[in-house]
């Protein structure tokens, strides 16, 4: 949980100003949390995205009131992810490392759908490729009722086929045209 502490940088903050920042870090820990992700990792995200200056290991500790552990590891995870970079800071101590959040969203959502959604959804398509072999094979020797059980098993997982494989083709065009847009534009846009 966020700190409840009105200070940043040794000054207090507007009770407004804490208000939004304590919502922001919650709600980013539950959308991470919502996306299969660490709530943590929401939290570090929006700590360090909400910060005017890098932020250390100590920092992210005591700003979250959570283990040095979790943050280190939840760091590496989101530095991996490209969400979070390393920087030097200017007489920030030798060995202390601090870190910054990236503020290009949209990079941030290539690098997910390129690494880990392209990923699953690919290695649920070989799983079904390997399944539909494998009971297209076999259906000969099947019973006549199998067989027919079989064949919906092959109608079912054709139908999901056509759905992972749309996926694969809206993470396609999405990670093709996102240079292009600009989300200033996007998010002046009203729907519904």
């Amino acid at each position: 949980m966020p700190d409840e502490t009105p200070q940043t940088n040794g000054r207090s903050l507007h009770p407004d100003l804490l208000f939004v920042q304590n919502s922001m870090l919650d709600g980013l820990g539950q959308l991470a949390d919502y996306f299969g992700f660490s709530k943590v990792m929401g939290q570090l995200y929006g700590a360090l995205l909400l910060s005017p200056e890098p932020l250390s290991l100590d920092d992210l500790m005591d700003k979250l009131d959570i283990s040095k552990a979790s943050v280190s590891m939840n760091l590496r995870t989101l530095e991996h992810m490209g969400m979070v970079r390393q920087v030097w800071v200017r007489g920030g101590g030798g060995r202390r490392k601090y870190y910054e959040a990236e503020t290009d969203f949209w990079q941030i959502i290539s690098n997910i759908l390129s690494g880990r959604e392209m990923r699953d959804v690919d290695r649920a398509l070989s799983v079904m490729e390997h399944d539909v072999e494998r009971l297209s094979g076999g259906m000969n020797q099947m019973s006549a009722e199998d067989q027919n059980l079989a064949q919906l098993y092959l109608d079912r997982i054709a139908q999901i086929q056509s759905l992972f494989r749309f996926a694969q083709l809206i993470i396609t065009s999405i990670l093709s045209r996102a240079g292009e847009l600009d989300l200033d534009d996007i998010s002046k846009i009203e729907i519904g």
